[in-house]
């Protein structure tokens, strides 16, 4: 097998996408279920700490089993379960022309399209960075960061679960200096959570507003972990310009009030992708275009 991959290294980024397919359609449920799951146990905890009498339809909704794996799938429409041949990633979607096989109801866009940027993201990776740890390290990287876009876009939250694996993920692989080394990744992770919370308070004294959430320290930790404090100006100022961009454009073309909150995890997490495969590049580019790296 590894000699084949090693002849005709086009199999591997095939397999990476085809692998990205399966891996978003799991991510589908992810960003579906999670908040769901999160929401059902806070109310638990707050019904047992304040002791709080469950009437019976709370009772029987927060009895009944729901994670990532029960119940399984269902139209959202008619609540038929989803057949595994309905299932597939894409392919499915376009079999059933977008439509429930059972009552015809039309099924979301979305889920094919994270089925396919997973798979997209999943193949520039391993096409980039090859048949090496830091692809494979690389690839749960990626899936972390579209299931967090995904929830944040859905529900302005980037989950614990998944910020705070991320954040220790990345200093367990530069252990051994698999991206950076473990001293610029401890001093990223913590400039990545201290920077953003120091905007947040500076912000919020000028203001008397909250301009961000918890979550958004967290996910720029998680970045700095994994590739070092020397990317965090990068990537700051990449997804800042990234999201007053899509901010503006959302509100001309769409009429967006724009005292609404934008999520703005969605463009940490695109710069911090940026980052894994091209930072260097990109930061070489700077200096010696700025005359400082000479």
């Amino acid at each position: 097998m590894l000699d084949t991959l090693i002849a005709h290294p086009a199999l591997l980024p095939s397999g990476a996408f085809l692998l990205g397919l399966l891996i978003g359609s799991f991510l589908n449920v992810v960003i579906l279920r999670l908040p769901v799951m999160m929401e059902r146990d806070y109310k638990r905890e707050c019904y047992r700490y304040f002791d709080i009498p469950l009437n019976t339809a709370e009772q029987k909704t927060l009895a009944t089993p729901f994670n990532l794996m029960r119940p399984h799938s269902r139209c959202p429409h008619c609540r038929a379960t989803i057949k595994p041949w309905q299932n597939i990633p894409v392919i499915s979607y376009l079999f059933l022309r977008g439509r429930c096989g059972a009552c015809g109801a039309a099924i979301a866009g979305r889920y094919p399209l994270v089925e396919l940027i997973t798979g997209v993201l999943t193949a520039v990776v391993v096409w980039q960075l090859g048949f090496t740890w830091q692809a494979l390290a690389g690839c749960g990287l990626t899936w972390a960061l579209v299931a967090l876009t995904g929830i944040d876009f859905d529900k302005q939250l980037l989950p614990d679960s998944i910020t705070l694996p991320l954040l220790w993920a990345g200093l367990l692989v530069n252990l051994q200096g698999l991206f950076v080394p473990l001293e610029d990744a401890v001093i990223g992770a913590a400039a990545g959570y201290g920077s953003l919370w120091l905007v947040f308070h500076g912000f919020k004294l000028a203001t008397g507003k909250e301009g961000m959430g918890a979550g958004d320290f967290k996910i720029l930790a998680a970045i700095g972990a994994w590739f070092g404090w020397q990317m965090l100006p990068m990537v700051i100022l990449l997804s800042a310009a990234v999201g007053a961009v899509a901010g503006i454009t959302w509100s001309l073309v769409a009429g967006r009030d724009r005292s609404l909150p934008i999520a703005f995890g969605p463009y940490l997490a695109g710069a911090g992708w940026i980052a894994m495969l091209w930072g260097d590049q990109i930061l070489r580019w700077y200096l010696n275009f700025a005359g400082l790296g000479r």
